[in-house]
């Protein structure tokens, strides 16, 4: 059996977790991925995300989260310095911050609007640690009780993986295949 994925695009990759069963505008839905369940003592899990520092601490208590998502928009490229960001969301009572953030909002009040569509188009404050600069949380303006989490601050190879795919026409072409060329250990 060949591990051969060069030819995968942003749907293969949510697809090796579970069939489509949804695609709306920039995003792919799967099935077949592990989703939140109704909380009960043998699904809830406690899990913390953290910047570089450990200044700044998000804790989640409860179920998988329910959106797990794999973003290839503009500005989640940019924020993160990747090709792509994945990250969690989750009911604003399931989390806990601790450290001081600095906020961040977009769109910026009074620039020019961007001349393309974005997860954060209707407006977010990321919050980054201020020492690292680790961008750890954020919260959208239209869903205050939700509160999304960088899936990479949990350091944790166990999380679930993303259940939903967006802005795949912004992604790079190689994305779906970053193992392909040669695997290193232990170095970047």
């Amino acid at each position: 059996m060949s591990n051969d994925r060069s030819n995968e695009g942003p749907q293969e990759l949510v697809q090796r977790f579970g069939q489509v069963i949804e695609r709306r505008d920039h995003m792919t839905a799967v099935s077949g991925v592990a989703n939140a369940q109704t909380p009960t003592a043998d699904n809830i899990n406690t899990r913390k995300a953290s910047c570089n520092c450990g200044k700044l601490t998000a804790t989640t208590k409860g179920p998988a989260p329910e959106r797990r998502s794999l973003c290839f928009c503009k500005n989640c490229q940019m924020r993160t310095g990747s090709a792509f960001s994945i990250q969690a969301r989750y009911p604003r009572s399931q989390v806990t911050i601790e450290g001081k953030s600095t906020a961040w909002k977009f769109p910026i009040s009074g620039a020019k609007p961007v001349a393309y569509r974005s997860c954060d188009s209707e407006g977010v404050t990321y919050h980054f640690c201020p020492e690292c600069g680790s961008n750890v949380y954020y919260v959208f303006d239209d869903l205050p009780d939700i509160v999304g989490i960088k899936v990479g601050a949990f350091t944790d190879p166990t999380f679930p993986p993303p259940n939903i795919s967006g802005f795949e026409e912004y992604r790079f072409p190689w994305t779906m295949n970053v193992a392909a060329p040669f695997r290193c250990r232990g170095t970047s």
